[in-house]
């Protein structure tokens, strides 16, 4: 062999070059990112306020499920839905406003339930049912047809579900 050529053991390793950095090569992606953060901690901040705002409306709405169940069975117990109605409103207004909405009743109290919502949920037909199940006799009560008693049902939900929040 030749004595000019280096053998194994005088070969050394090639030097890696230096491990890539994960922090950003400019200041633009700092601003960037923490311009992203920015967004995130402001999209949970205002979910998290509307969920809370709309907690009333969660409840108010698992109540009248439950108000739905016993009705079929105990048509008395739909005496509690013209209440049901009234605190789910009043709950919906803004500190103060409460007032204003409190003492409505019959075509007013209808009437701001359709101007409340999106469409218009309740006919007229719904004023005479919620005046019956407020203060009907029990065997007034008892008479009401199941099927006006399920319309007026469903268009509390839809107002329930789609009723303007103030602010």
């Amino acid at each position: 062999m030749n004595d000019a050529l280096p053998g194994l053991d005088q070969l050394r390793e090639l030097p890696l070059p230096a491990a890539i950095s994960y922090w950003p090569a400019t200041w633009g992606w700092a601003v960037v990112a923490i311009v992203l953060l920015a967004g995130g901690v402001w999209s949970a901040v205002a979910i998290g306020r509307r969920h809370c705002r709309n907690r009333y409306r969660r409840q108010a709405l698992a109540e009248l499920d439950r108000l739905t169940r016993i009705v079929s069975k105990t048509p008395l117990e739909a005496r509690a839905l013209p209440a049901l109605l009234k605190r789910t409103a009043l709950a919906a207004q803004v500190e103060g406003q409460q007032a204003r909405v409190a003492p409505l009743s019959g075509n007013a109290w209808l009437a701001y339930l359709n101007q409340d919502a999106a469409s218009h949920p309740f006919t007229d037909d719904a004023a005479r049912l919620l005046a019956t199940l407020a203060y009907g006799t029990d065997a007034t009560v008892q008479s009401v047809d199941p099927a006006a008693l399920g319309r007026l049902l469903a268009a509390s939900r839809q107002w329930m579900e789609r009723h303007h929040v103030a602010a």
